[in-house]
């Protein structure tokens, strides 16, 4: 197991943890890492485009004119999609664009994604992220972490740092439960208290079936 320091948010090391390697250093997937970021942007996907077809056009229903006898074409009322103002044909409706992904699959992909930030240095391990609620904290703690475009992972209880991380655009926070392979991947540093640390190897421990 890969061992790395633990530091506060002042940047000073503190003691050291060590990372499991079936989560840390899992063989990256490529592939794989694109099938569930394709799955989340997806189910992201609010799908409530909508356009209103002849039946749901409030318009006169009558005939505009005779059906024969003056020269023009056979209309029968102005919601037809041929009017100006009339109902859309084949327009977009209300749609879910979500489909299943296998959870093995999703796990194997969010170790491939740890593993990436762990080869590339950029998991960061803290004994504690107290602050005191105000976004200055939390930017002058990433600051002292060397974090430009950091990925925060605590317990949902530290209400202070969900504060403190609400209005900023280089970092979110996230609880070990809301990890997943699309944020991991879009900031470029990673980090984790030892608490959520603990609970994220804890949920994503590779099953080693018995002979």
């Amino acid at each position: 197991m890969a061992k790395v320091e633990v530091k506060n948010i002042a940047g000073k090391v503190v003691g050291s943890v060590e990372l499991d390697d079936s989560i840390f250093a899992e063989e990256v997937n490529e592939h794989l890492l694109w099938e569930v970021v394709k799955w989340q942007r997806a189910k992201a996907r609010s799908g409530n485009a909508s356009t209103k077809d002849r039946s749901e056009i409030s318009r006169s229903n009558i005939k505009p004119w005779k059906q024969k006898g003056t020269g023009r074409a056979r209309s029968g009322d102005k919601s037809s999609p041929v009017w100006v103002g009339g109902g859309q044909t084949h327009g977009p409706r209300p749609r879910d664009y979500e489909y299943t992904m296998p959870r093995k699959a999703r796990k194997k992909a969010l170790r491939c994604a740890l593993s990436v930030r762990a080869s590339e240095q950029k998991v960061v391990v803290l004994d504690a992220f107290n602050v005191d609620g105000k976004t200055k904290s939390v930017m002058k703690a990433l600051a002292a972490l060397g974090a430009k475009k950091a990925l925060i992972v605590d317990a949902v209880d530290n209400e202070l740092l969900v504060r403190g991380t609400r209005n900023l655009k280089s970092a979110k926070w996230l609880a070990p439960e809301g990890l997943n392979v699309y944020d991991v991947l879009d900031h470029e540093t990673i980090i984790l208290t030892q608490g959520a640390l603990g609970a994220v190897q804890q949920a994503l421990k590779p099953v080693v079936k018995e002979a």
